[in-house]
């Protein structure tokens, strides 16, 4: 998807799409983006709650559980 920067007031900004905001359970109104940049690459990430941060550590838990010997191998080629 390709978009362009658009003015607003001193500075520019870049519209996201509903559909976009929908699919990644953003909320304007309340959700903080976290903007980062490698000198290259423009990262926009939702800042999510410690709720969230504890559900996706479990579930990265599980999958080290059950794939984590395989990661392992792979990595190791």
């Amino acid at each position: 998807m390709m978009k362009n920067l658009i003015k607003h007031g001193n500075s520019h900004a870049l519209i996201i799409d509903k559909a976009v905001l929908d699919l990644l359970k953003i909320d304007p109104a309340t959700t903080q983006l976290d903007v980062a940049t490698d000198g290259n690459v423009l990262v926009v990430t939702p800042v999510r709650g410690k709720k969230k941060d504890k559900e996706f550590s479990e579930v990265l838990k599980q999958i080290h559980k059950k794939y984590g010997t395989v990661f392992q191998r792979l990595a190791d080629k």
